[in-house]
């Protein structure tokens, strides 16, 4: 098993029950195709760097998980497809 992060960016311009609705579909991406989460690291709201879809401001999510690296394609293309999703990126983390 390899370890991951899966940096998510979510919009600000939604409620909370919707942004709390959106990385628990995050999570249960992971689950689905066969990643164990490990932690969940919420940033809060922060100022983005440039402007997404007129947004200036967004919610950071970081979600480690442990994963063979056989789904992640799958949860990046359904990642793509979510609609509060701004931004997301995921890395495979180092061993050290």
């Amino acid at each position: 098993m390899n370890k991951y992060e899966l940096a998510v960016v979510v919009s600000a311009q939604i409620e909370d029950e919707a942004r709390t609705a959106t990385v628990e579909k995050c999570k249960t991406l992971i689950e689905r195709f066969g990643g164990t989460i490990t932690n969940i690291d919420e940033q809060g709201k922060k100022r983005l760097a440039y402007e997404i879809q007129k947004q200036n401001e967004a919610y950071y999510y970081f979600i480690q998980f442990d994963a063979d690296g056989s789904g992640n394609a799958e949860i990046e293309a359904r990642m793509r497809i979510m609609a509060n999703v701004l931004r997301y990126l995921c890395v495979r983390q180092n061993e050290a």
